[in-house]
């Protein structure tokens, strides 16, 4: 009783707190301030959460499904509630999906690729995922399975000896197949000696490794065949123009492999019987 009695007595001697006139001001605008602070560009998006926890106590949401509407009751912090009835999404609408240009180069890409060279096309195109993200493996095969798009058969490895098959290489595959260096062969597809496709921008070139390409690979130089600049200057031409003229097989070419007279030899003769024949 002694201890009520005096905790009653300090209350009654506590004077109460009034704030100042200035004071009393800035409460009356600093919710303004807060909306200024929350649509600065300078505020993260981490911040506007707790400025909003900070002015939130609770949020009441009453679901009426016959009406497809959300009921929210937000109750501030001092008490104050606001009501909102916002529409629920209908199924199906706004969903987040893959773009079909997206969609469409994935089906086309992977009638050759398998899901990491896809995701690596994707990536160098700067494609992202429908929420933003970068393309994986995984990402690439869980978009195909759930959209039933086929998977890529395997390639095939070799080519057999008689050279009578022919297969759809990558350039390193195609340098192995030949007996060349990389490089080679993607300078021979800058200067049109061999000719091969792209699916898209960024995507592995793709060449037809066949006897026809094997004929043009040649240990020695045929007699009277001349490297590119005497070829030109023999036939009458620019460098440039017979290249297009080889890539058009309007003109004989062959690589030698070995030698030092190794480079691109050209039938610099008007008898010509076809690009793909086997040189003499």
């Amino acid at each position: 009783m002694q201890r009520a009695e005096a905790g009653l007595a300090a209350a009654r001697a506590r004077h109460p707190v009034y704030l100042t006139s200035e004071e009393l001001a800035w409460l009356k605008r600093a919710g303004a301030d807060v909306r200024d602070v929350f649509d600065a560009p300078a505020t993260a998006n981490s911040q506007r959460k707790q400025l909003i926890r900070a002015v939130i106590s609770e949020i009441t949401l009453t679901i009426d499904r016959q009406a497809q509407t959300s009921h929210a009751l937000i109750t501030w912090q001092g008490g104050a509630t606001t009501a909102v009835t916002v529409a629920l999404p209908r199924r199906g609408s706004g969903a987040i999906t893959t773009g079909e240009d997206t969609l469409e180069l994935i089906r086309r890409l992977a009638a050759c690729y398998n899901d990491t060279t896809i995701a690596r096309i994707l990536g160098r195109q700067q494609r992202r995922t429908a929420t933003g993200q970068a393309w994986t493996r995984d990402r690439v095969s869980s978009l195909r399975r759930s959209r039933g798009i086929p998977h890529c058969p395997e390639p095939q490895a070799t080519v057999s000896a008689n050279g009578d098959d022919a297969v759809m290489a990558t350039a390193p595959r195609a340098a192995q197949l030949l007996g060349v260096d990389k490089a080679t062969i993607y300078r021979w597809l800058k200067d049109g000696f061999i000719t091969g496709e792209q699916l898209t921008p960024g995507a592995p070139w793709r060449i037809r490794v066949d006897q026809a390409l094997r004929d043009r690979i040649q240990p020695d130089v045929p007699d009277s065949w001349l490297p590119l600049g005497p070829a030109a200057r023999a036939l009458g031409m620019a460098r440039q123009t017979l290249l297009q003229k080889v890539q058009d097989g309007k003109i004989n070419a062959v690589y030698v492999t070995t030698g030092r007279r190794k480079g691109l030899r050209i039938q610099a003769g008007h008898d010509q019987p076809g690009l793909f024949a086997t040189p003499p």
